[in-house]
């Protein structure tokens, strides 16, 4: 018999909100955080896409992340821990200080060698990265165009400003990193977490492009109900932001990004006849306490909804476009559905992929329409928060979560002119959510879906 498992806890961190209550409130208003790109970007290159959703100033010291963490952490791992730590208060599971000096923890009422830690991300510490390999191939070219500078005053006078404007451009940090192998790799993520909390369980870092995030989750949820563990914390992170733009302008050399410039409020749009690509976001992240059923019944745990089903497959077709027949991702939710043991009729609630690019939107609106018609209510998170990308599925499965607990849902922001027939969330009304389907796409291939239904003991 399948152990049952059970979403105890949620933490949580993006552009419209950095814990549960704010994010919820601020979805079911459908308020955005829009913004031009930094200015500073233009040095490096041009922009076709402009806008961005950048995250709020971001306290850490809440999440008992203290100056000597934030030195040593990639902020990847940084929302990994910060939302991991919103989660376990959130599951009412205390803390303990484990090591003072290392400023680790431990949750004493669980047992550690049972509980595990599955993250995703699409990129790791990609501001890490920079950073170090702008250090280290300009820093040394920095110096000697500021030695040979002062002679240039005398003998080139015309040329001096234009090399002095060079110069202010070369942005490079004060110094190489000592930590930065341990904050580049992506495993950091999910390492970090065992470290934080004392996790000794399975641990282990997913990478699926976009799709990440729901893989994680559905690792760990394939852990729990086999037996291997009774606890976990599961979910994806992500942190976009480099000095010089230069992730942001990989996505929007390929034009992958919305470009309706003119009106940042209405630049967003998956499913509707305007759309022309993404929204960038700067990153965010979301993790899940989850766990076996009685194993949270005998701690009278707060249950907020069960996970039932997950499903993966891959188009193996082409590194950055989807396969627009959908075939394998009709197949995912046919594995998802069976693992769950239900059929589409069941299912009242999708939380789509719903990215904005045209290839993407067009391919899942035919698939939901070939499997559930309008006898779903089909929503877009990415309509208000951008694509966090390796986050974006932990996201939204807390989404599906909430939407169940609430039996409501936010709007499909922007959606005017859909592009189908379809029962889309076009206002924020009472539905009879029970079972909600959250599912990702990402670059290389991979599909993902989770099935959650309300718990009813």
């Amino acid at each position: 018999m399948k152990r049952r498992v059970v979403i105890t806890g949620i933490g949580i961190i993006t552009s419209i909100g950095d814990n549960i209550q704010e994010f919820w409130a601020n979805c079911l208003q459908g308020k955005t955080r829009i913004e031009r790109i930094p200015e500073h970007w233009y040095n490096y290159a041009d922009f076709n896409s402009q806008l961005w959703s950048p995250l709020p100033e971001l306290s850490f010291e809440q999440y008992e992340i203290n100056r000597i963490e934030r030195k040593q952490l990639d902020r990847s791992s940084l929302i990994a821990i910060g939302c991991a730590f919103q989660a376990l208060g959130s599951a009412k599971l205390p803390l303990e200080k484990l090591d003072q000096r290392r400023n680790t923890f431990t949750v004493p009422s669980i047992n550690k060698e049972r509980a595990g830690a599955f993250m995703g991300t699409g990129i790791g510490g990609i501001k890490t990265l920079s950073e170090c390999f702008a250090y280290q191939t300009i820093t040394r070219q920095k110096q000697a165009l500021a030695d040979l500078l002062p002679k240039m005053k005398d003998t080139a006078p015309r040329s001096y400003p234009q090399l002095e404007h060079i110069m202010e451009r070369l942005a490079t940090p004060k110094r190489f990193n000592p930590f930065a192998v341990s904050m580049i790799m992506p495993n950091a993520c999910s390492g970090n977490l065992g470290i934080k909390f004392d996790f000794r369980g399975s641990n282990n870092t997913f990478c699926a492009a976009c799709a990440s995030g729901t893989v994680a989750i559905g690792y760990g949820f394939k852990a729990i109900r086999s037996g291997e563990l009774d606890l976990a914390l599961a979910g994806g992170t992500e942190y976009l932001y480099d000095d010089y733009g230069g992730t942001f302008y990989g996505f929007d050399v390929v034009r992958a990004l919305t470009n309706n410039n003119q009106d940042p409020d209405k630049a967003n749009c998956p499913f509707d006849v305007k759309h022309s690509g993404f929204l960038f976001s700067e990153g965010g992240g979301a993790v899940l306490v989850i766990e076996e059923l009685e194993h949270a019944l005998e701690r009278d745990a707060p249950i907020i909804a069960e996970i039932i089903g997950y499903g993966e497959t891959c188009d193996a077709h082409n590194i950055m476009m989807m396969q627009s027949s959908g075939q394998n991702i009709l197949r995912m939710i046919g594995h998802v559905l069976e693992d769950g043991g239900k059929s589409p009729k069941d299912v009242d609630y999708v939380n789509t992929h719903g990215t904005g690019t045209v290839l993407n939107d067009e391919t899942e609106v035919k698939v939901i329409d070939e499997t559930f018609g309008r006898g779903a209510l089909v929503n877009s998170t990415k309509s208000l928060l951008g694509h966090t990308l390796g986050a974006s599925g932990a996201i939204e499965a807390v989404v599906a979560a909430l939407s169940i607990r609430h039996k409501t849902t936010h709007a499909c922001k922007n959606l005017e002119e859909p592009i189908a027939d379809l029962n889309f969330a076009t206002q924020v009304a009472s539905y009879p959510i029970r079972t909600a389907l959250s599912q990702s796409f990402g670059f290389g291939g991979h599909n993902a879906a989770l099935l959650l239904r309300e718990y009813c003991g």
